[in-house]
């Protein structure tokens, strides 16, 4: 299979560094293809801007949504956004390794995802009716891909619990598992976490790749979190809301889960 890394932390030695080194070589030794997008090695650009069409007017007034959706259908994006799509069209698997800042991932991660899902690539694909609402929400580009996150996090696994200071963090993580891998199409696989990286020990270690191993074993086994598809009948159309019949009484995140 063809796996793609996404990784995103400034320091190579890091944990969530060795954690990326790690998984490129147990992948290539189960026989599997592997590409790595190292984000801050590669000095990524984060900014959404301008510069990422090519062709565009410099005196004409910035369209975030017009101009991505004018450079990918006439193939002047920037060269970088174009090699990053090429890699998730390539990919059969893509796993995004990054720590866990201020309740999210390091900017020049979203930095990515802005840049990276153009207008027609991400988002704004497929038919707007009263039947369906675009493909997207478990359809879209990327669909029949999967994709997991990798979370390195200095906080204790407390700390994330249903009463724990921090918030659950499968909340926190919400908006990128639902918003950003579902959304395009990802079936989207519960996150690996690494807890109290700063109490990380040779053993601790030990223990930790052997189970990010079996997790990268099961990346076509198991089962994916199990968001409702938008255009399959649990929503309205097109107010996008819950049928009163379905998950009665239920309502936030866990509303969007079968």
């Amino acid at each position: 299979m063809n796996i793609l890394i996404v990784h995103a932390h400034p320091e190579p030695r890091s944990l969530n560094g060795a954690l990326k080194d790690y998984a490129v070589q147990h992948l290539r030794a189960q026989g599997h293809a592997v590409q790595v997008s190292d984000l801050y090695a590669m000095r990524w650009k984060a900014t959404l801007d301008g510069a990422d069409r090519l062709d565009r007017d410099p005196d004409a007034r910035f369209d975030a949504s017009l101009d991505s959706m004018q450079a990918y259908e006439g193939g002047t994006q920037s060269a970088d956004i174009a090699a990053e799509q090429d890699k998730l069209r390539w990919a059969d698997a893509v796993l995004f390794h990054f720590p866990l800042w201020w309740f999210s991932m390091p900017a020049i991660m979203k930095g990515w995802f802005e840049r990276v899902y153009a207008y027609g690539f991400g988002y704004g694909v497929g038919e707007h009716s009263d039947q369906r609402w675009g493909d997207r929400y478990g359809e879209g580009m990327l669909a029949g891909k999967r994709a997991m996150l990798v979370v390195t996090t200095g906080g204790w696994d407390s700390h994330y619990g249903p009463r724990g200071i921090n918030g659950p963090l499968d909340d926190l993580l919400f908006p990128i598992h639902h918003g950003m891998l579902f959304y395009p199409g990802f079936d989207v696989l519960p996150p690996f976490v690494v807890y109290r990286t700063g109490r990380m020990d040779d053993t601790r270690y030990a223990r930790t790749t052997a189970a990010l191993g079996e997790r990268l074993d099961a990346l076509w086994t198991q089962a994916p979190i199990p968001f409702r598809r938008q255009n399959a009948g649990d929503y309205l159309i097109p107010q996008l809301t819950l049928r009163p019949d379905v998950a009665p009484g239920v309502s936030g995140f866990s509303a969007h889960t079968a």
